[in-house]
């Protein structure tokens, strides 16, 4: 049996530098899948209707079938609930990388947040799921209401611009024809790295309307987020995503199947500053 001599130093001399290093590799290791997170919303004026027992009962009814339902529907659900002046009409989706228990936890979230309590009309957008309900039925109609973030600092590199721009507008063009309508791709741009996107529509719209609702959104948010590095475009109908670092999680099978299930990390390759919000209601 042999044995080191040690000097006194030495241990705290390799801890400092164990330390130094640890931290090191926290700092520069990549963001990779990412976390769930509440984005915002859209509701039509306060109705005092919604105030009427009978209302509430249905929303709750609504809500717990959409959260029961989605999960094992590979991620999407129609459904109502009510009837006559009461009746409520709702949909949810999960985005396509996104587990059945992660998508079942995020819808439920959804359900908990009061912001459009008192709205006949409301879409609530999360990181991984949104849930829009309504007093009329919205199933297999394409709605061009939606939400933009973005850190408003981190700009793209210049000479990627034109490059990116023509890569989410492939992904527009491609995504209406994958299965489930979900669809991601990556750009390779040499020297600045790889670009990671992502688009999906609600699975009750045709193709067609597929393509047009992400060509909207492109279009419409272009101006605003076309020069920025990381962003998301949050629509009623579709959504698309940008970001200089893999955000989604690897799939091969629909998420209902079983997806991942591994914990995110928090947010933090978005950048220091609040990411922008920005939305549009199209009446």
């Amino acid at each position: 049996m042999t044995s080191a001599l040690r000097f006194p130093w030495t241990q705290n001399m390799e801890l400092l530098i164990f330390g130094i290093f640890s931290t090191f590799l926290l700092l520069s290791s990549p963001c990779h899948a990412d976390s769930n997170s509440n984005l915002g919303s859209l509701c039509s004026e306060a109705d005092n209707a919604t105030n009427s027992s009978e209302y509430q009962a249905n929303l709750s009814e609504l809500q717990n079938s959409l959260v029961a339902n989605a999960p094992i529907q590979n991620g999407f659900y129609t459904t109502a609930a009510g009837k006559g002046a009461n009746k409520i009409y709702g949909l949810t989706q999960c985005r396509g990388d996104i587990s059945a228990t992660d998508c079942a936890a995020c819808i439920k979230n959804v359900t908990m947040v009061h912001g459009c309590s008192n709205s006949k009309n409301a879409t609530l957008w999360f990181k991984w799921c949104f849930v829009r309900y309504s007093d009329r039925r919205i199933f297999g109609e394409s709605d061009q209401s939606g939400m933009a973030t973005y850190n408003e600092t981190n700009f793209e590199d210049a000479k990627v611009v034109s490059e990116g721009l023509n890569f989410t507008k492939a992904l527009a063009s491609t995504t209406p024809n994958q299965p489930s309508m979900f669809y991601t791709a990556v750009l390779d741009v040499g020297q600045s790295g790889k670009r990671y996107g992502m688009a999906q529509c609600t699975r009750d719209l045709s193709k067609s309307d597929c393509g047009k609702c992400l060509d909207f959104q492109l279009a419409t948010y272009l101006n605003i987020v076309g020069n920025k590095r990381n962003w998301d475009i949050h629509g009623s109908s579709c959504s698309m995503w940008y970001y200089d670092y893999q955000f989604y999680f690897n799939y091969s099978t629909p998420a209902a199947k079983g997806g991942s299930t591994r914990s995110s990390p928090h947010r933090v390759a978005i950048g220091m500053a609040f990411p922008v919000l920005v939305f549009l209601l199209v009446l």
